[in-house]
């Protein structure tokens, strides 16, 4: 018998071992054995009869738990075993609570006290009530536009599609009560970081590690971050490679628009908003990678991850208003998802990086593509030029890449939709700008009567 999370070896009794005993009880159970020492080789136990008869009540006492405790002889020596049952309540010793994570013994503070009470509970962090806070504070557009989505997905009937927007969110299992729960503050309030802090999504381009290049931040409701971090990832962060087969025009991306998409999902319902920290989406000139500070449930690895498993997400309200949506599966497909996109259009696999707190898809770029493209982002020299007027800075942009949509435009600019119509209007009048083809697959033709 070898120490693992379920065995502890000591040399000899002390009260103190009690925290290790709440550990056990606070995990998956385990077994405390006295009488070994570090290396496993047992050294006895002088006291052993007068153990027996003292630590079991000792342990209710202190514990509140009832614990099995046996006499053992190995190698001529008596070892006294205290064996410790998982309990589905907290077990606290003096006031703190100690859990037992691989083979070793930690006091839970803070968040992660928060989240094992919880747990223990039968809820989870997103299924917590927040005062102050009624359906009318939450966004109607961000109601009206899950409605569409559930609409398509047809996995909520028309009639609870048509119900008032409390009686939607009822539906949805996102009150507690008379109070909304987290979830719906995520899912549908324009302001989330109010309540939830670090609930937004950073991307950044990279020269290397510590070479940041330039950056965006993601925020609104969950659904709109999703929206909008694949929207700015392909307008400023991924340059396509253009083809054509036969006359039809075809782009492709170094990372798959659907494994893109599932990391990004996966990333924002599953995530721990209990971290205070955002979601964060790296790009370089050969890779792009998505981190999280997630967790996957006990005792799972990332290879269950890749092969059939069952749902068990970290949000699960969250997850449901998402699969309402259409946007997500609930039978653990993910992970299947993003690899079977990569397959498709044979590009290499994810790598999935995963210690406790720290989740990371990290997509390669395929080699080809790297070659065959600028060693940065388009125009990141350009967007680097902060002093250039607008309608020097579309002319650029659309020489380097002439099928860019006028909001692609305003995304990478920075500037709004409306201004960008305006400048390219009077750089169409003046000569130095003309669309080639219909608005949807077409290009810009630029003149080149003037470079300021």
């Amino acid at each position: 018998m070898t120490e693992h999370q379920s065995i502890e070896w000591k040399e000899s009794w002390r009260d103190e071992y009690l925290k290790w005993i709440s550990g056990f009880a606070n995990a998956s159970g385990g077994i405390l054995v006295i009488g070994k020492n570090n290396q496993g080789i047992p050294v006895g136990v002088k006291d052993s009869k007068k153990l027996l008869e003292e630590l079991p009540n000792k342990v209710r006492d202190v514990l509140g738990i009832l614990v099995d405790v046996n006499l053992r002889s190995e190698g001529g020596a008596d070892l006294v075993e205290i064996v410790v049952e998982p309990y589905p309540y907290p077990i606290s010793y003096k006031g703190e609570y100690h859990y037992r994570s691989g083979s070793t013994k930690q006091e839970l503070k803070g968040a992660a006290l928060d989240k094992f009470l919880l747990r223990k509970q039968g809820r989870n962090w997103d299924g917590v009530p927040l005062p102050n806070v009624s359906h009318p504070d939450l966004d109607p557009l961000s109601l009206a536009a899950f409605r569409k989505r559930a609409l398509r997905s047809k996995r909520l009937t028309s009639e609870i599609l048509q119900e008032p927007d409390s009686g939607l969110l009822e539906k949805l299992h996102l009150f507690e009560g008379h109070y909304l729960k987290r979830a719906a503050i995520l899912l549908f309030h324009p302001d989330p970081e109010r309540f939830v802090t670090g609930a937004y999504i950073k991307i950044g381009f990279f020269r290397t590690n510590a070479d940041l290049v330039f950056h965006d931040e993601i925020h609104g409701d969950l659904f709109s971050q999703v929206d909008k971090t694949l929207e700015t990832l392909r307008a400023k962060y991924l340059k396509a490679l253009i083809s054509y087969d036969g006359v039809q025009r075809v782009e492709t991306y170094p990372v798959p628009e659907e494994a893109l998409r599932e990391a990004i999902l996966n990333a924002v319902a599953h995530k721990d908003y209990s971290s205070g920290t955002p979601i964060q989406i790296s790009v370089y000139a050969d890779k792009l990678w998505v981190w999280n500070p997630g967790h996957l449930p006990p005792d799972w690895t990332v290879a269950r991850l890749t092969e059939k498993h069952s749902s068990k997400p970290f949000n699960p309200d969250i997850a449901n208003a998402f699969f309402r949506a259409g946007e997500i599966e609930s039978w653990g497909r993910g992970v299947e998802r993003i690899l079977a996109a990569c397959r498709e259009a044979k590009c290499p696999p994810p790598e999935i990086d995963y210690k406790p707190g720290d989740f990371w898809f990290k997509f390669p770029f395929r080699s080809e593509y790297v070659a065959a493209t600028i060693t940065e982002p388009i125009l990141v020299k350009t967007l680097e030029k902060t002093l250039e007027k607008t309608p020097v800075k579309i002319l650029q942009l659309l020489k380097e890449k002439p099928d860019l949509t006028l909001a692609e435009l305003a995304v990478l600019i920075g500037k709004s939709a409306s201004a960008i119509e305006r400048a390219s209007a009077k750089l169409v009048k003046a000569g130095e700008l003309r669309r080639i083809g219909p608005d949807k697959g077409g290009f810009w033709e630029v003149a080149g009567k003037s470079e300021g």
